[in-house]
């Protein structure tokens, strides 16, 4: 999908938001944008309960934001800059802790576990794509997924991260070269 079909397939969105449909448009746009946002969110939050809650929290906001929406950016840069935003904010409620209890491994993260919990566990293909995705730095991982996963342009996913276009086919290029290197590593250790 490119940047002008997704612009055209939120003009049923946009028409509601303009006559003041907010309950419609949002209607419309759930199921549109839904998994979408769980998916950057999740990118970001590397955590499936986690990223599911603030998937909730950010489509709230999303939805009390409707009548502010002035259509100054295209909806889904709305969108994805309040799920960043959402996400981000998240991140910072995460203060470092240090358990006193040795053993209490309950809370870490294991990447084993996350790919039974994808959505896709199934499909071999995805799962290496979301290991490989997995040990890229959050920034890299980021643009990756709004880029590539979201048909995103450059330009898109600047906006949506709040960076320069220069600095976001940077990162693409430099998250490009790395799953290159991480997938020759991943194909010699099975060798």
């Amino acid at each position: 999908m490119t940047s002008s079909s997704a612009f055209q397939t939120d003009a049923d969105i946009l028409e509601r938001l303009s006559s003041k449909q907010y309950r419609e448009a949002f209607a419309l746009l759930l199921p549109r944008y839904r998994d979408k946002v769980f998916r950057l969110i999740f990118s970001m939050l590397r955590d499936r309960a986690q990223a599911e809650d603030c998937t909730q929290d950010v489509l709230l906001r999303v939805w009390k934001a409707l009548p502010g929406f002035a259509g100054q950016s295209q909806l889904s840069t709305w969108i994805y800059a309040i799920a960043k935003n959402g996400a981000l904010s998240e991140i910072r409620k995460r203060k470092p802790t240090v358990s006193l209890d040795q053993n209490d491994d309950e809370d870490s993260y294991n990447p084993a576990v996350a790919a039974l919990a994808a959505p896709e566990a199934d499909d071999s293909a995805t799962v290496s794509v979301g290991q490989l995705l997995d040990q890229l730095p959050e920034r890299y991982r980021q643009a990756v997924v709004l880029f590539y996963m979201e048909d995103k342009s450059y330009e898109q996913t600047a906006t949506s991260l709040g960076l320069p276009l220069g600095t976001v086919k940077a990162l693409l290029h430099r998250a490009r070269k790395r799953l290159i290197e991480l997938t020759k590593e991943a194909e010699a250790a099975a060798a």
